[in-house]
């Protein structure tokens, strides 16, 4: 395989993924009365109203010439949690939509793997484009879907796992910690891009082969992380 259809197939894997997982955010904000996100037209799957030029373009060119996870990130989805009737839950619902679109993506291709099972080995040797999505599309997606998820599911600001934490911050405060969410991003890229580059360190790859390569290899009948 060269590396032109690695590329392709990464990004075949890596559009869908952020889209969907940005369309779940929005999604859940207007199930709960939220319309801000649908009239900003992030309730579509064109990926050309989520891409952010860093997150969904540079940052996962990044981890792929480094020979990291695929990952990275979509523009986040503006939504009011003053239109929910309980803030706080409803902050924490719609910031688990999300990993938890990824997550049903990524049992959706181990679903189609196992459906095939019976017959690969057969399809794989007569049929290279079958081949190449069978062995490694479909792995490719449920992994870099287990990544988003994982990923998101950390408890840093501004990433989806610090809504939890809005669950145990006093009412009086939450403006406050809104306001400390749009500076934890540097933090964030320091461990995520200088950590690597500059010390050999990736707690967030040894954390992603941990969790997301554990579970992908649990939902596919064959290893594939």
């Amino acid at each position: 395989m060269d590396q032109l259809t690695y590329v392709i197939i990464s990004i075949l894997c890596f559009v869908p993924a952020i889209v969907f997982h940005e369309m779940a955010h929005g999604f859940a904000a207007w199930r709960l009365g939220d319309p801000t996100a649908k009239r900003q037209g992030r309730l579509s799957v064109n990926p050309l109203n989520h891409i952010d030029p860093f997150g969904t373009v540079i940052l996962p060119g990044i981890m792929m010439l480094a020979g990291g996870p695929v990952f990275g990130y979509a523009k986040p989805v503006p939504y009011n949690p003053s239109y929910f009737k309980n803030p706080k839950t409803g902050d924490v619902i719609v910031g688990l939509a999300g990993p938890l679109a990824n997550l049903l993506m990524a049992v959706l291709a181990a679903v189609v793997s196992w459906l095939l099972y019976p017959t690969a080995q057969s399809l794989v040797l007569g049929n290279e484009v079958f081949l190449y999505f069978y062995a490694l599309f479909l792995p490719m997606f449920a992994l870099i879907n287990l990544y988003l998820m994982f990923f998101n599911l950390i408890p840093i600001p501004p990433l989806d796992g610090s809504s939890i934490i809005a669950l145990f911050v006093p009412r009086k405060y939450m403006r406050q910690y809104y306001q400390v969410q749009r500076y934890a991003f540097p933090i964030l890229m320091v461990v995520l891009v200088l950590l690597p580059y500059l010390f050999h360190v990736n707690p967030v790859g040894a954390y992603l082969d941990v969790t997301a390569g554990t579970v992908a290899n649990l939902l596919f009948p064959y290893r594939i992380a």
